[in-house]
């Protein structure tokens, strides 16, 4: 079962004792993987939001495993969610967030400075990771929740056109003021 191999994998190199809002790296990784999976996003890419941190982040440079140990994850959660998991960890944030929903946008890799343009259903996977991760960070840190919460509201609503139905709505309740939203979805949508 791929998910108990990463899980696994996860604790042998060390993702329960990495401190991170909410606890623990491995608890926020596991909150990701639930958020997804209540999405009903597919197999492999809930996979992937339990991966997402192997190889570090443009916002969290802690790394689980070295690049030139990728196959140790691909044959833990299969080659579909390790691609998700490495490309997620390659975006430069900066150079990449601002057109990702538009059609034909180039991504940058910050692992290389090489530019290219991925796919719908990658560019897609990425969003929903994103958002599954940042609200996540937005549920267990209010001081984050409250700096950065217009921000994200502004990202995720740039990110619209590429998040699920479930994602936008799950975006959509969260209050970065610690209020209930009460934004009605055909309000916000923009597709």
């Amino acid at each position: 079962m791929p998910a108990a191999q990463a899980e696994s994998l996860l604790e042998d190199l060390g993702a329960a004792g990495i401190p991170h809002p909410g606890g623990t790296l491995l608890a926020h990784l596991r909150r990701v993987r639930s958020r997804l999976a209540a999405w009903n996003a597919r197999p492999a890419l809930q996979l992937a939001g339990l991966c997402h941190a192997f190889y570090g982040t443009d916002g969290f440079p802690v790394a689980l495993l070295p690049l030139d140990r990728r196959g140790e994850l691909v044959e833990a959660i299969g080659a579909e969610a390790e691609s998700i998991v490495h490309f997620y960890a390659a975006c430069d944030r900066a150079a990449t967030y601002p057109a990702l929903a538009e059609h034909g946008s180039e991504v940058r890799d910050r692992f290389t400075g090489r530019c290219h343009t991925p796919d719908l259903r990658l560019r897609r996977d990425f969003a929903e990771i994103t958002a599954a991760n940042e609200l996540d960070l937005a549920d267990h840190d209010p001081a984050f929740r409250e700096q950065y919460g217009a921000d994200l509201f502004a990202l995720f609503s740039r990110f619209r056109p590429l998040l699920s139905e479930p994602a936008w709505k799950d975006c959509l309740t969260l209050d970065f003021t610690g209020q209930s939203r009460h934004i009605r979805i055909s309000d916000t949508s923009s597709g």
